[in-house]
Formats: structure tokens, C-alpha cells, sequence
């Protein structure tokens, strides 16, 4: 009786039903703040614990296996977020359970991990941003958002905007690259698109940023590890993408499995309640990573689990991901005070408000719509932007003699273990895409371009990571009667990605061993790169006539590869990470600082006494930023609207840029500014503006950035975030290493 009571009365406090005759009733409810504060005071103590927990259903594993039986502890009440339940049908069942367990009817939050796609595949997030498009990111993640909502999920563990200056790490795939400037647009970028204006609206998710904070800066490339650096290199490096997240309004974050100072992420007060939540003002709520409250632990910070759930708590920690933790010690810990009611009820709180904005106390089941999860994905606009992105996503590294674009007159065999993959090349993270039967390889790009199909041949010779060598001849054989030859290589999707860090970034396998019997051949060999991170590729620079890199494409990759390498797209990708000449040089990144012994090249008449490598060239082998075109740009007649800079006025920069070559074709151009002198050191170059130009062969733009004092604020000594009068240098270019250049002065 007192059960029945209390739903009613939660009903008419809460919601009020119309009812028109014939039709579905529709639900009204309170403003957000007052229905949950309502909410909330009519909830036991266990059933807010409940919001706090998340637990994985069968799906796709992401980490460690959990104990627990999830399907009981939604039968208890016990469970307000499910990860890794996909598809209408499944969700709906999952969240049926929970309504017909739940006293008060809250529904169950379903979150996946959407990084490039869910059903149309888009190119991984590194070779995204090669593309420099905002527009293409943010549409990538719309499209993401569509089809996951479609299949009954409501939040997705993206964007990653980790900075990482290290390709022995295996997340540089899901991240954006060295670049805290690029990285901070593509990240707010990312969020617009899943959240879109409305997160009531059904073709939305709720956005996770993470890894918070400096997850990419794991010490030796090696992932989970340990971080350690100062709060300037901290706050001006890597968390301007976290915070460009909460700009851009997003709805959650994820802690990090690194410590920071030596204080585990998930336990670390300062960063999640002082810096995220009380200085940045975020209103969201912040899950752990996978079990990551469990392992302070391991890491020698918390002494149990009841011990990790209390630092987590106090830290701002709102939901426990799989650990069990917060459902099994919570309880205690508020009764021993170790924690406080204000700090569950705040927890709670913002889950809650998360639901609501979702829709989902109106309707828990209005993401299981059979007909919409049918009618949304792979739609051909959607496929057709992953075309897109992944045309805009290729990075042309090298073209001698003009290789490339193909001609369809041309003989050409396509060798290489990848040529013909239709699983690796959507690459890591792929959620719910076709890997067999749907994802374009290599070989079906080209036979959909080429109008003679006899004009192309296809042999694998060698695998991935397999030594043997019987396929070797027959496409060695192939080679010998062809005009040109592409050999399609790169890694495993699995080579990338987490858990999967490398000391060794070479080719994998024999692919270099079966490079060099090509070239024996005279013929011109182009290699076509799918990886997930910069390899290290000094011997192909050296000896292959043209490299592409494709990055992992994604689900329409192989046409994209076949449209750029015959030249129907013309490729306009740049590096948003420094590829090194050897795993020896990282890491190694463009915004470095100088030293009081900097190297200046081969040209320096003392080099000896100075920081630098006696063994190698001390440059990159492609720097950030660089990226070739079909055809070629020349940039002149950089100007400043003014010398000086002072308060509130702006420099305007131009610079007129013209296509010099052949084709049509789009530019990166880019800025960076050099403060010369500061009460602390200054990088050589830090990107401050960039803008994707269509130019015309012939045509000549003029490109215009702004600089304001705000674009020249660092942390100063004191640690005040500030402008410091003084001489800057402006660079524009088509890559980091630009050597055209103006200055100006910062006065008072």
C-alpha cells in the first residue's frame, strides 16, 4: 500500500498526463531543477546510490571482466547506467527490467563507446583531424550521434581529446594529435556535433569528454602509466581541449587511469571538484574510466576498495564504471563519515539532470523505435560524408616526379596486405561497423573507379605481421607487367588503439623486406600507408617514388584511396602529429622550446656543444602541419596591419597565397606567433589560426587572420594567466617549419 502511495504521489508531483481521445497521452513534466530536487526527496539512500553505478552488459568487451551480475543488480534496483548494450531490441529489454524493478521508474542511462562511427565508419579521429575541418568533424559526430541514438543508446564515451606528443602511445589514434590550439576546435567541434542544440532531441547523444587529465603524456608512450609534470605545462598544453569541451557545453567527463603529481585522476580533488566543477563551472557529471576506482589500488594510493570509493567520492567523482565499489561501499562510508549525504546527494543530482535533459524520465523507451534504428543507419548522405571526411583526411607525404595522380591508361598492380582488407581498414574503436561485407577495401575502390578493369591486378604477397614469404612471387610477378605499382601496407587495427603501445613503430612484418624486391623492379612504387599512428618511415621516404597516407579510412576508405590516388580527389590533408625519422627522437613535437645550446642544422659552425642527436638528423621527417597537394602553393607578401599591439585593438595578418600548379585545390593555411622573450621560456612556434582555402589553379587569395592579446596569454611566473609586453614573431605557411615571417610588438 505505502509503495503504491508513494508512485502516486510521485506522479502527481512530477508529471502531468493529457489525455485526447484516440491519441498517445503525452507527458508534461517540471523544469529540470525542480523535477529532480523532487525526485530526489521522495529516493532511499540506496536507490541514489543506484544513479552511481554503471555495470557492462554481454556486448563488446572494453576492458577487464566484471564479477558482478548485472542482470541482478538491475532485478535489486541497484544499477543507473548499462555500457556495451547495443541495439533497439536488447536495450529495450534491459531497460523493461529496470522499470519493472525500479520503485520509482528511473530509467536506465545505455552508453557505447562511439568514437568514429557507429554503423557508417569515418575515418579514425587522428586522420579526421588531418582533414583541419571543423565542419567535417562536427559533422562526422552528428552522423555518430544519429545512428547510435538510433539503436537505443544515449550516451557516448567521446570525444577523446587527450594531447599526445608520443606515437608509441596507441590511443594517438582516438586523440587529435600534439596540438593544443587544433586540438581545443576539433574538440568543441566533436561535442556540437553529438549533442547538437538539443539534447531532447532524439537524433543527439550525450557527450563524454576524456581522458581527464594528461592521459596522452603517459611517461615512455606506455599506456595507463604514470604522468608527472608541472601545472604550467599542465594548464597551458593540455587541458585547454577539456575545457573546450565544457565551452562547448558537453555533458559528462571521464577520469583518467594516470596519476598526476602522484595523485590517481580518479581520486585527485584538485582536478575534478576544484579545477573541473568549481573553476570551470562544469554542471555535468563524471564517470571513472573502466574499473579505475578499483585500480588506486594497485597504484598504491588507496588501501581498499572502501577506501577508493571514499577518495573517489570526495574527489567529484559521480558514477563508478563496473567497479562495484560505490554500490557496495557507499553505504558504509556514510555511516562511518567518511563521506557525506551532500556529496551522494550531489553525485546523484547530476546524473539525474543528465536523464532529464535525455527525455528519458518522459519516455524511458524513446530511443527503441524499431522503424527509426532501421531507417537511420547507413543512410547513402551519411555514407557519403564518410566519403568526404575521408578524402579530406589524406595526407599526401610524398609525390616525386609526379607520380601520382594515376592515369586510367596506366597498368598498374596493387600489391600489399592490406590491398584487398575490408576488417582493418575502419580501423580501432569501430563500435558496431561492418568489418566483413560492407566496409569498402582497397581493391573495390579501385574496380568501382577504373573503367578497364584490366588495366589493375591484385595480390597481397606478403601479411601484416607474418613472415612468410609464398605469396611474395606471384606478386612480384604481377609487378614486373605493370607501369606502376601501389603496395598497400601499414598495421593491424588492433596495433593502435588502447592497450596497444609500441616500442617499435617501424612496418610491421616483412612489408619493408617485400618494399625493397619491388623497387629492384624499376618500376615507380607508390605505398599507401593505413595505420592508426606515425610510423617511422625514413627507408620508404628514401626509396619509394610516392607515399600516401591514408590513416584507417574508415567504411568508405577503399573508395577514397582509389578516388585520390587517380586523382578525383585531390589531397588537401595536413599532419596533426609530428611523424619522427626514428623511434629515437620521441618524443618529438613542433612546439618545443629552445635551449641555452639550440641546434641550428648542418650550417651550425659549432654544433658540437649543442643539443642534438651525433647519430641522426635532428629535424622530423615530416613536421606537423605538413601535408603536399596535386598541385603547388606559393606564399608571398606577408603583411601586418600595424607593428604594435596594445589592450583591445587586433593585428590583422594577410598573405596572399597562389596556386602555382595544375589542379584545383584546397590549403591548410596556417599561423603560428613566437614569443621571444618572456618571464618564462616561450615555445618556437605555437599554431594560433588556420583556414582551409579552395584555390583555383592560378588563382591568387588573399587570407586574412586576427591577433588579438588574448591569442598571446600564457602562465606567467606567478602563475597568472596573462599577455607579457614584448617582440613576437608571425609565421604563416603550409606546415609548422614556415619560414615566412613579420613581427610586431605587445606594449602596454
Amino acid at each position: 500500500m505505502k509503495k503504491r502511495t508513494l508512485l502516486l504521489l510521485l506522479a502527481c508531483s512530477t508529471i502531468t498526463v493529457y489525455a485526447q481521445k484516440g491519441k498517445k497521452p503525452q507527458i508534461k513534466i517540471k523544469p529540470r531543477t525542480e523535477f529532480v530536487a523532487d525526485l530526489m526527496s521522495k529516493m532511499t539512500l540506496e536507490e541514489k546510490i543506484a544513479q552511481m553505478v554503471q555495470f557492462t552488459a554481454d556486448g563488446t568487451i572494453t576492458g577487464p571482466k566484471s564479477g558482478t551480475n548485472w542482470v541482478d543488480e538491475i532485478k535489486k534496483g541497484n544499477v543507473g547506467s548499462i555500457l556495451n548494450a547495443t541495439g533497439v531490441d536488447y536495450t529495450r529489454k534491459i531497460q523493461k527490467m529496470n522499470q519493472d524493478n525500479s520503485r520509482l521508474k528511473i530509467p536506465i542511462l545505455f552508453g557505447y563507446d562511439v568514437i568514429h562511427g557507429y554503423k557508417t565508419i569515418f575515418p579514425i579521429t587522428l586522420g579526421e583531424t588531418a582533414s583541419w575541418d571543423l565542419e567535417v568533424a562536427r559533422k562526422s559526430a552528428e552522423i555518430a550521434a544519429a545512428e547510435s541514438a538510433a539503436a537505443g543508446i544515449h550516451w557516448t564515451f567521446a570525444p577523446m581529446v587527450d594531447i599526445s606528443r608520443d606515437p608509441r602511445w596507441g590511443r594517438v589514434s582516438e586523440g587529435a594529435g600534439e596540438d593544443t590550439y587544433l586540438g581545443s576546435k576539433m574538440a568543441f567541434a566533436r561535442v556540437k556535433g553529438f549533442q547538437g542544440n538539443n539534447l531532447n532531441d532524439l537524433y543527439t547523444v550525450l557527450a563524454c569528454t576524456k581522458h581527464f587529465a594528461a592521459y596522452g603524456a603517459a611517461e615512455a608512450g606506455r599506456v595507463y602509466n604514470t604522468v608527472d609534470m608541472s601545472e604550467r605545462l599542465l594548464r597551458e598544453v593540455y587541458l585547454p581541449p577539456y575545457k573546450a569541451t565544457v565551452d562547448a557545453g558537453v555533458g559528462s567527463f571521464m577520469a583518467s587511469f594516470n596519476e598526476i603529481a602522484g595523485v590517481p585522476s580518479t581520486g585527485n580533488k584538485w582536478l575534478m571538484n576544484d579545477l573541473l566543477k568549481k573553476e570551470w563551472g562544469f554542471n555535468g557529471f563524471v564517470v571513472t574510466d573502466y574499473t579505475g576506482m578499483n585500480e588506486m589500488i594497485p597504484h598504491g594510493y588507496a588501501k581498499n576498495e572502501q577506501h577508493a570509493g571514499e577518495l573517489a567520492l570526495k574527489a567529484g567523482i559521480d558514477m563508478d564504471m563496473v567497479g562495484a565499489i560505490y554500490l557496495n561501499d557507499t553505504k558504509k562510508n556514510l555511516q562511518e563519515g567518511k563521506v557525506t549525504m551532500a556529496q551522494i546527494d550531489d553525485a546523484c543530482r547530476r546524473v539525474l539532470l543528465a536523464k532529464y535533459d535525455l527525455g528519458l524520465f518522459e519516455d524511458p523507451y524513446r530511443y527503441n523505435d524499431e522503424k527509426r534504428e532501421k531507417a537511420t543507419i547507413y543512410k547513402k548522405e551519411y555514407l557519403d560524408a564518410a566519403l568526404n571526411a575521408a578524402n579530406k583526411s589524406m595526407v599526401l607525404l610524398k609525390n616525386s616526379n609526379n607520380v601520382l595522380p594515376l592515369k586510367q591508361s596506366q597498368k598498374v598492380a596493387f600489391v600489399g596486405p592490406l590491398v584487398s582488407d575490408e576488417f582493418n581498414i575502419i580501423g580501432s574503436w569501430a563500435a558496431a561497423g561492418d568489418r566483413n561485407g560492407y566496409a569498402v577495401s582497397v581493391e573495390e575502390g579501385v574496380k568501382h573507379l577504373v573503367k578497364d578493369q584490366s588495366k589493375v591486378s591484385f595480390n597481397k604477397g606478403v601479411e601484416i605481421k607474418d613472415t612468410k614469404r609464398t605469396m611474395m612471387q606471384a606478386a612480384l610477378d604481377a609487378a614486373k607487367n605493370a607501369d606502376v605499382v601501389v603496395a598497400v601496407m601499414g598495421e593491424f587495427e588492433n596495433q593502435s588503439g588502447e592497450a596497444a603501445s609500441q616500442v617499435n613503430i617501424d612496418l610491421p612484418g616483412i612489408q619493408k623486406e617485400f618494399l625493397a624486391e619491388l623497387k629492384k623492379l624499376g618500376k615507380p612504387v607508390v605505398l599507401v600507408l593505413l595505420n592508426g599512428r606515425p610510423l617511422t618511415l625514413s627507408w620508404e621516404n628514401d626509396n619509394m617514388d610516392a607515399i600516401l597516407e591514408a590513416w584507417f579510412p574508415g567504411t568508405m576508405g577503399g573508395d577514397a584511396i582509389a578516388q585520390t590516388l587517380y586523382g578525383v580527389n585531390n589531397p588537401s590533408g595536413k599532419l596533426p602529429m609530428t611523424f619522427p625519422r626514428s623511434v629515437g627522437q620521441v618524443p618529438i613535437y613542433y612546439n618545443h622550446k629552445n635551449t641555452g645550446r639550440p641546434y641550428l642544422g648542418t650550417n651550425d659552425p659549432e654544433q658540437k656543444y649543442k643539443s642534438r642527436y651525433t647519430d641522426s638528423e635532428n629535424s622530423p621527417l615530416y613536421a606537423f602541419g605538413y601535408g603536399l597537394s596535386y598541385t603547388k602553393f606559393e606564399y608571398n607578401n606577408l603583411k601586418l596591419s600595424s607593428n604594435k599591439l596594445s589592450g583591445s585593438n587586433k593585428i590583422t595578418v594577410t598573405v596572399d597565397v597562389k596556386n602555382t600548379g595544375n589542379y584545383d585545390g584546397e590549403e591548410v593555411v596556417q599561423l603560428y606567433v613566437h614569443d621571444v622573450v618572456g618571464s618564462v621560456t616561450r615555445p618556437v612556434k605555437e599554431l594560433k589560426g588556420f583556414t582551409k582555402q579552395l584555390i583555383k589553379k592560378g588563382e591568387t587569395k588573399t587570407v586574412t587572420f586576427d591577433i588579438s592579446t588574448d591569442d598571446l596569454r600564457f602562465y606567467n611566473i606567478d602563475m597568472k594567466f596573462v599577455a607579457e609586453p614584448g617582440d613576437f614573431e608571425v609565421f604563416v605557411g603550409g606546415s609548422s617549419d614556415a619560414t615566412l615571417k613579420a613581427t610586431f610588438e605587445l606594449v602596454k
